[in-house]
């Protein structure tokens, strides 16, 4: 039997596309950053000495329904067809019952993405196919370690460092926030991912647009021209509302785990403008087998 179409539109692909070609620059400072504390890798060590990457594991599969060509056989689809685009090894893919519309990439032997049942009633299939991109990101640009001991493990450093790890609580927040601001970078590099996946800008900042303000029955009345130019308009705010962004991330969002959607979308946008996106979409991006060949 011939395979459904999913998408009229046929995308490019990468074939041996490096992340390095679509990494945010914020990412790489970030991650160097953490990984200068000094303790990151007494960490590390604690997460596979306690397996926390098998309860990661098991709890998911206990928890939520995989995916296959004969369960959820849609959003199986959608993310085979990220996988080919980016030139990433096949995940196990889940859908979980949530009434937080969320998804996330753990598992470091094992990798897995688990999508929130509300989210996918909140996503057309082109959203979904840029959310997987999005998600596969994590997996190409190598997150998923960091990313797992960061969600797994720092809620566990009060119980475990003056017993486990021995950390002092100074040292403690500095990792924690090392962490937090890494991880928040590195979402804007799989947006990035994800914007190269869905092939198409307005379809990548209306996904954020949903994020950010849900979907209801007013859907129809969502507007991404006035969602990017209020985007614009937090990034060129006065001096005031400079200073009350510095005095808000530190009094919240600090321990965000996620950009703020405006933030996302302003971001994104300017990555797209600035030339790189189509240069990779042209063929010519770090990793590509014409540029290997000469």
């Amino acid at each position: 039997m011939a395979e459904t179409k999913l998408f009229e539109t046929e995308r490019k692909r990468f074939p041996g596309m490096h992340p390095d070609a679509f990494t945010a620059e914020t990412d790489r400072l970030a991650l160097d950053a953490l990984r200068k504390v000094p303790i990151l890798p007494q960490v590390v060590r604690k997460f596979y000495d306690l397996g926390i990457d098998r309860w990661a594991y098991s709890l998911n599969m206990a928890e939520s329904v995989r995916c296959g060509p004969n369960q959820f056989k849609t959003p199986y689809a959608i993310m085979r067809e990220a996988c080919a685009i980016l030139d990433v090894p096949e995940p196990e893919l889940y859908v979980k019952f949530n009434p937080w519309p969320n998804a996330y990439t753990f598992g470091v032997e094992r990798p897995f993405i688990t999508v929130h049942s509300t989210l996918l009633d909140a996503l057309s299939d082109e959203q979904i196919l840029y959310l997987m991109g999005h998600e596969l990101a994590h997996i190409k640009a190598g997150h998923v370690l960091y990313m797992t001991v960061a969600r797994w493990l720092l809620p566990l450093l009060d119980a475990l460092g003056r017993m486990t790890l021995r950390l002092g609580d100074a040292v403690s927040i500095g990792l924690v926030l090392a962490f937090y601001e890494w991880m928040r970078q590195a979402e804007l590099t799989c947006d990035r991912g994800g914007l190269l996946t869905l092939q198409d800008k307005q379809g990548a900042v209306e996904t954020i647009m949903v994020l950010a303000g849900g979907r209801s029955r007013f859907a129809d009345e969502m507007n991404m021209d006035e969602f990017m130019t209020q985007a614009r308009m937090y990034q060129e705010a006065g001096a005031l509302e400079k200073l009350a962004k510095v005095i808000v991330f530190l009094l919240r969002t600090a321990t965000y785990t996620h950009p703020q959607p405006i933030f996302r979308a302003q971001q994104l946008e300017q990555w797209f403008d600035g030339g790189e996106y189509q240069k990779i979409l042209s063929g010519d991006y770090l990793g590509a087998p014409e540029k290997a060949s000469v």
